[in-house]
C-alpha cells in the first residue's frame, strides 16, 4: 500500500495476522531496502508471536533517491506513517524498529509516537572513522522507552555501549552489513516481543 506523506508517498508492505496484539513497523537503512535478511528475520519473530508488521519505504527510497536528505523532513513523515497505521491497525502497542539510519529515524521519533520499544539494527554510532562525531544522543532520545541494539561486532560505524540501551547484543565477526548471525538476532528480538504477545 501506499501512504502520502509531506515529504511524497512512503510504500508499506503489511502483514497483518487476525487481532494482532502489538504493531512492529520496520525501515530501511539509507541506501537499502525492506528485504535487508535482517528486517525480515525481525518481521518473521514478530509474525510468530502474533504481531502486525509493517515494512517502511521512505519517501527518499520510494522517490529513487539513496540519501534520505533532512532529518526533521525525514522524522515528519514517519511520524506520519506511524499515525498512519495506528488508524490501520487500532489500539495496540506500536514498536519501532530500523536497519542504520532508519534505526537512527526509529530512535528519534520514539518520544513522539508514542511507542512502546525501539528495535536498532546495525545503529551507525558515527561514521567509520570518526568516533568524535558520535550520534549517542540519538540513541538516548527515547529516554524511558526501551532500545535494544544488535550490531556487529566489526561494525566500522561503531558500537553502541552497553550502558546506553536496555540491551546491546554484538554479532561475533558481524560488519554493518549482517552476513550471519540471523539466529542470534531472533533469539534476542523474540523474548523481547513476547511482552507484547502475552
Amino acid at each position: 500500500m501506499q501512504i502520502e506523506t509531506s515529504a511524497g508517498p512512503a510504500e508499506i508492505e503489511l502483514d497483518r495476522p487476525r487481532k494482532p496484539p502489538f504493531l512492529l513497523l520496520l525501515t530501511h537503512g539509507a541506501g537499502g531496502g525492506v528485504e535487508a535478511k535482517d528486517l525480515l528475520v525481525v518481521r518473521d519473530s514478530a509474525l510468530e508471536l502474533g504481531g502486525a508488521v509493517a515494512r517502511v519505504v521512505q519517501p527518499y527510497r520510494v522517490a529513487g533517491r539513496r540519501a534520505p536528505g533532512s532529518a526533521d523532513k525525514q522524522d515528519q513523515a514517519w511520524l506520519e506513517i506511524v499515525a498512519a497505521m495506528r488508524k490501520k491497525v487500532r489500539g495496540v502497542p506500536v514498536v519501532l524498529g530500523g536497519r542504520s539510519n532508519g534505526a537512527r529515524v526509529a530512535c528519534r521519533t520514539a518520544v513522539a509516537a508514542r511507542a512502546r520499544g525501539v528495535l536498532a539494527l546495525s545503529f551507525p554510532l558515527h561514521p567509520p572513522g570518526k568516533p568524535e562525531k558520535s550520534r549517542r544522543e540519538e540513541l538516548l532520545a527515547p529516554g524511558d522507552i526501551e532500545v535494544v541494539v544488535i550490531n556487529g561486532a566489526n561494525d566500522p560505524f561503531g558500537v553502541p555501549d552497553a550502558a546506553d540501551a536496555a540491551e546491546v547484543r554484538a554479532i561475533p565477526g558481524q560488519p554493518h552489513a549482517f552476513r550471519a548471525g540471523f539466529d542470534t538476532i531472533a533469539a534476542t528480538v523474540q523474548p523481547w516481543l513476547r511482552r507484547w504477545s502475552e
